[in-house]
């Protein structure tokens, strides 16, 4: 979620709403450390500013993420990016590359982003 939100090096304060909204109410963080996001999110940063660093994320996230959970990182990543209601195309980009390194099915992947997008329509 926070490389979504980092993707268009423009983090909005709906897109970080949004991550701490779903990591205090989704039962998939009940247990996680709240005192390991400062450090998450410095490491984050850091693999975006190296030249290989996307790929090393990528493969971070593969090493630490059960594969049966993958359709819901992605998920939670689509929210992220459309939080603020807008998708640059630069987080469209990031998306595609998560949905392939995740292996997310094309129709499931079309489901999740077009729940996201109905999660975060306005008027």
């Amino acid at each position: 979620m926070i490389a979504a939100s980092v993707s268009d090096e423009n983090i909005r304060t709906a897109e970080l709403v949004a991550i701490q909204t779903e990591v205090n109410h989704l039962p998939i963080f009940a247990e996680y450390d709240l005192d390991r996001f400062p450090k998450l999110s410095r490491l984050v940063f850091d693999l975006f500013s190296e030249e290989e660093g996307l790929d090393a994320l990528f493969g971070l996230v593969r090493g630490a993420l059960p594969e049966k959970l993958n359709e819901t990182a992605y998920a939670l990543c689509c929210d992220v990016a459309a939080a603020d209601g807008r998708l640059r195309e630069v987080e469209l980009r990031f998306l595609e590359e998560i949905r392939y390194e995740l292996k997310i099915d094309r129709l499931a992947a079309a489901a999740i982003e077009r729940g996201a997008r109905a999660r975060h329509m306005t008027i």
